[in-house]
């Protein structure tokens, strides 16, 4: 352990834990650098969040309106919330963010909003398992459905591709469900899918997105994108509510105005795909490694038997196990992980087996 100024301890190296613990990007810290400078009006009233809202209806070829707070929580519920009242249920796969890791944080700023978990193989929810949750009560004495809430890429690590979203949310319009997409990794999913941002959003049918930015190289910040503007009319009342509206809101913006120019969110997608990809297809190759979903983004999850996981932990390594699918590791890239990264780690496990 390195003690940096003021006492406080750090490691410099790079784990597989998770893509939130990496640091920023280059391009974000020398964007905040940049518009740090002078005073600027608040709350999403300057030229800098305008620049970035135009920034977004360029990626994504449509009219859209983009708004800009702190992290992906607060932004899965208060975009759900837009299309909830107190009665209304959301339908969201069993292992989803919203439903195992958000305290249920949907619940709370949207109060009586109930989640509906729904099953699937891979993470991935299927008509057929929709159909099944809608068979239930739909009297008055039961929660009415609104909102059906996709992630891609999902806790698993699998990814939507286009002509899925849009087979899910054509049964989402034909029983009156608006589509909520968390993308706290989507850019790593546009990146897997090889297809544009609109295709993988309004183009087949999402109403709103939740594009993460925090995962994909900024010191924190998501954007909550809505592609029909008319449903955002009282967006900001919501979000100042909740203590969401950010007072700097520049110093967000300025961060997605760094991430987005010269198509840096997809090139720093692409590599930690890339390095995960590299992970996976050389623990593919020790025998007593499991590979346990498909790697479709920048996770990798493996059963790694327990005595070696402890081994890898006393050396200092740090991942997650039992991890979305019950059992077994999950192994997370980022933008800055390195092939040394990734070689020095799999050296490691075949020494600790």
């Amino acid at each position: 352990m390195k003690t940096a100024a003021g006492g406080w301890n750090f490691e410099h190296r790079r784990q597989f834990a998770s893509d939130n613990n990496a640091g920023c990007c280059p391009e974000v810290l020398e964007a905040l650098r940049s518009f740090n400078a002078g005073h600027v009006v608040g709350y999403g009233s300057d030229e800098l969040t305008a620049k970035a809202k135009e920034k977004f209806r360029a990626l994504f070829e449509t009219d859209c309106e983009t708004f800009f707070v702190f992290n992906g929580t607060a932004a899965n519920s208060l975009a759900i919330g837009n299309y909830c009242s107190r009665h209304h249920s959301v339908l969201c796969h069993a292992h989803s963010h919203v439903q195992s890791d958000e305290c249920n944080a949907v619940g709370f700023l949207n109060q009586g909003v109930r989640i509906v978990p729904v099953d699937g193989a891979d993470g991935k929810i299927t008509i057929e398992h929709l159909q099944k949750a809608l068979r239930g009560r739909r009297d008055v004495h039961a929660s009415l459905p609104r909102v059906l809430s996709l992630t891609n890429i999902t806790e698993l690590g699998t990814l939507y591709r286009p002509n899925e979203i849009a087979h899910l949310t054509e049964f989402a319009r034909n029983n009156q469900l608006a589509v909520h997409m968390d993308g706290a990794r989507f850019a790593n999913a546009v990146a897997s899918a090889g297809c544009t941002p609109a295709e993988l959003t309004w183009k087949a049918g999402v109403d709103v997105l939740v594009f993460g930015g925090t995962k994909n190289g900024l010191a924190f910040g998501e954007a909550v994108v809505f592609f029909n503007r008319e449903a955002t009319s009282e967006f900001m009342y919501r979000m100042k509510q909740s203590g969401h509206l950010v007072s700097k809101m520049r110093l967000l913006a300025a961060q997605w105005l760094g991430l987005l120019n010269d198509g840096k969110w997809l090139e720093y997608a692409r590599h930690s795909n890339a390095m995960a990809e590299r992970l996976s297809s050389q623990l593919r190759q020790v025998a007593t490694v499991k590979q346990l979903f498909a790697r479709e983004g920048n996770a990798v999850f493996v059963n790694i038997p327990g005595p070696a996981v402890r081994r890898l932990h006393e050396q200092g390594w740090r991942f997650y196990t039992h991890v979305g699918s019950g059992s077994g590791a999950r192994l997370m890239c980022a933008w800055d992980t390195t092939e040394e990264d990734v070689d020095q780690f799999v050296l490691d496990v075949r020494n600790a087996l």
